[in-house]
Order: C-alpha cells, then sequence, then structure tokens
C-alpha cells in the first residue's frame, strides 16, 4: 500500500515502507533504544535485532482517513526507563514524519518486545 498526495504539480505517492524506513531511522536515534524487532518473532525466526534494511517488518503503517497510525516493535536497553524512552520515540517519530510528509501522524504505538544488556 502507499499514501497518495495530490498538490498543484500532479499527485505524489509514499510506499508505506518509506515510512516504515524513516519511523525506524527516527526510533533508532532516540537514547534507550537497542534496536528494532520483528512483530513476529516466532514466526519471522528473529529473535535479533533488525537491520536498517529490516525496519519494515518492525513498523507497521496504517493510513485511516488522513492520519497515519503506526506500530513499533522495540527493544529497549537495560536500566532504562521504559516508559519515558516510550515517550520519547512516541515524539520523536511523530515529529519527523510530520515534517517528512506534511501529514498529520494520529498516533505511534510502542510495543516493547525485549529488554537488551549492552556490552559495556
Amino acid at each position: 500500500m502507499s499514501i497518495g498526495l495530490k498538490n498543484e504539480f500532479g499527485k505524489i505517492e509514499i510506499s508505506n515502507d518509506v515510512i516504515a524506513q524513516a519511523a525506524g531511522g527516527a526510533a533508532i536515534e532516540c537514547y534507550g533504544i537497542v534496536g528494532m524487532a520483528s512483530r513476529h518473532q516466532i514466526r519471522d525466526g528473529l529473535t535479533d535485532i533488525l537491520r536498517k534494511e529490516n525496519f519494515t517488518k518492525g513498523v507497521i503503517v496504517r493510513n485511516v482517513g488522513e492520519d497515519l497510525h503506526i506500530d513499533m516493535y522495540v527493544i529497549v536497553g537495560y536500566g532504562t526507563k521504559i516508559t519515558e524512552v516510550a515517550y520519547q520515540v512516541q515524539s520523536t517519530v511523530k515529529y519527523t514524519l510530520s515534517k517528512l510528509l506534511g501529514m498529520a501522524v494520529g498516533s505511534v504505538n510502542i510495543f516493547v518486545q525485549g529488554v537488551r544488556v549492552t556490552n559495556l
């Protein structure tokens, strides 16, 4: 699926995969996020952290009316306050996507799939 935008010059089609890549990239930059996780870890056989090219497996993009709704599956670092990290990811992703696309982001839902102890 994709999102279509119209302006005076023509039509713009933005793939959900592109939006998922942008959302995943914004989330990874947040403090406390170790990586993205697959939403179907057992079925996909992915129990590890997803790489940049696989962010689309950990981000679901839904277009409802004029709003975007994003579901993100993340892995947080041990010792961080999960609620604060999730709030920061929500704020960052919402801001990044609204500036990048010019569309309203209705919700950013965070699903914490694991806690990872980072090697010091």
